[in-house]
């Protein structure tokens, strides 16, 4: 048997795209090799508090604009499938999301073949075949690779396996007591794990080659929350912690159990310094699999071989019909945007579907007729901007498009920018592509200092100089950038004054249909 699409993984992402195609009777099956959707969750983040929002009260009764303070659920058409009905914790309990996913996968009838390990993926005409750990052979036309980052990233210093590892050790504090801790890596896992310890252990050094970010002024999630940097308070206040700016050179094993680390300060004269410790746990991050791909559909990697290299259509760029959904599809907008989290990849998954949609089931993507009239386009444009959770979450990614041609004009929703630029629509004399975007000098701007000069809010005339999110308007004439329009930045993210929003935006694309 050869089904059109075979799904591995039923985390979120494969969660996301099966219960899209069940909802549109496609011939579909997923592979899962756990017992039960969402086994990542089973066990990480290690200390079991996630760091995506989830927030219940809101004051919004709109199901639309809630699902930008939402960042756990998936998309579906039951009202009763929201992750806020589980909890009202603001950081949830990865508890409660296995069972949230466990219900999701249960209420839409989701085909998943639990207990399925796939062992080898081959290729051979235009069909692949997974084979899996009990023998058996599962064949598709497309594959969809949605196992998320399920390899634990070794850096390559001599003697790091000599670390315990984020994936295997004991969380449990009380076995650090009174010890010295050097923890590799820093990202969130490494601030949870140094978060967790600091009551038990002696001394803790979190260290890495890279300056530290913190997500509240890059605006990528993924950089440090503020949920998990209490520790450097106590590296700042002198309480026996501290982060290491620099590389770990080596680690040997001394002759009484502890280690030997021999470090490199990225910002010192000293060139190399001989640290000791009782643990080393490294929390260096993770990266995707491909060893289940043999020759023949192995997809080319980037990012230090850390992702599968993608198309703006969700594709691998030398592996047909071989798709990415969920968190892997960060290499497209790698520390920059919300596709390696949920609440970014479950609108990039609903887009992914769209596309095998349109490429091989004669479903165009989904529009709507709108009158071609400046005032009527800016209007739509403004009403979807200070509505649509999709724009909100993936700020720079997704974006609206309005295709115009004579008098006729369609609205199509939540479509990858650079799938609209390369083509994947079809033509059109005048296309409008909006978005959310931050300004480009975003990062450098420290935004609890009051003595930085900002624009001021609801100034029209220097729009284009907002640093806060902002809708942003890019006019196409067959194909080619012409314009650019900037909605002024607004504290309550309203873009809705008319002098301010509609009627400039209005202006600017009468002018770009002359």
């Amino acid at each position: 048997m050869v089904r059109d699409y075979l799904i591995i993984g039923a985390g979120p992402a494969g969660l996301q795209l099966a219960a899209l195609l069940e909802r549109d009777g496609r011939d579909y099956a997923v592979l899962e090799r756990g017992s039960g959707p969402g086994t990542f969750f089973t066990r990480y983040p290690r200390h079991r508090q996630l760091i995506s929002v989830n927030k219940v009260n809101t004051g919004y009764t709109d199901p639309e604009l809630n699902l930008r303070m939402d960042w756990n659920s998936l998309l579906s058409d039951d009202p009763e499938l929201l992750f806020t009905r589980y909890t009202e914790e603001y950081f949830p309990r990865a508890d409660d999301f296995v069972r949230y996913l466990a219900d999701f996968a249960d209420r839409t009838g989701v085909r998943v073949e639990y207990g399925t390990e796939a062992v080898r993926v081959s290729r051979a005409d235009g069909v692949f075949t997974v084979h899996d750990a009990a023998r058996r052979t599962w064949r598709a036309r497309r594959l969809v690779v949605a196992t998320g980052v399920s390899r634990l990233n070794e850096p390559p210093i001599p003697g790091i396996g000599l670390a315990e590892r984020y994936d295997e050790f004991e969380p449990a504090p009380e076995s650090f007591t009174n010890q010295r801790v050097l923890i590799v890596g820093k990202g969130n896992s490494a601030f949870e794990t140094a978060d967790a310890l600091m009551a038990k252990a002696a001394v803790i050094h979190v260290a890495g080659p890279h300056s530290l970010k913190m997500a509240w002024k890059t605006h990528f999630v993924g950089h440090l929350r503020a949920v998990n940097n209490n520790f450097l308070d106590s590296y700042q206040l002198k309480s026996q912690n501290a982060v290491l700016d620099g590389t770990v050179e080596s680690v040997e094993k001394n002759a009484d159990g502890g280690f030997r680390v021999i470090f490199r300060y990225a910002r010192t004269t000293e060139r190399l310094r001989e640290l000791h410790y009782d643990r080393i746990i490294l929390c260096a991050g993770f990266r995707f699999d491909a060893d289940v791909f043999d020759e023949t559909c192995r997809p080319a990697l980037v990012i230090d071989g850390r992702f599968p290299e993608q198309t703006s259509a969700y594709e691998s760029v030398n592996v047909p019909d071989l798709y990415i959904a969920g968190t892997l599809t960060q290499q497209r907008d790698f520390k920059k945007g919300t596709s390696g989290f949920i609440h970014g990849f479950r609108y990039g998954v609903r887009a992914l579907h769209r596309i095998t949609g349109a490429r091989y089931h004669d479903a165009p993507w989904p529009a709507r007729p709108l009158p071609a009239a400046p005032e009527a386009i800016a209007d739509a444009v403004v009403a979807r901007v200070n509505r649509s959770s999709a724009l909100w979450q993936q700020f720079g990614v997704l974006g609206d498009v309005v295709a115009v041609d004579g008098d006729q004009a369609l609205y199509q929703e939540e479509v990858p920018l650079t799938y609209a630029v390369d083509g994947g629509l079809s033509p059109a004399a005048h296309r409008f592509v909006v978005d959310l975007e931050y300004g480009p000098d975003h990062e450098g701007i420290d935004p609890f200092d009051a003595t930085v000069p900002r624009v001021t809010e609801n100034d029209a005339e220097h729009a284009m100089d907002s640093s806060y999110l902002h809708p942003v308007v890019r006019h196409y004439r067959h194909g080619v950038l012409t314009g650019t329009h900037h909605l002024a930045e607004n504290l309550e993210n309203e873009w809705d004054i008319p002098a301010v929003h509609q009627q400039p935006l209005a202006a600017f694309v009468k002018t770009c249909l002359v």
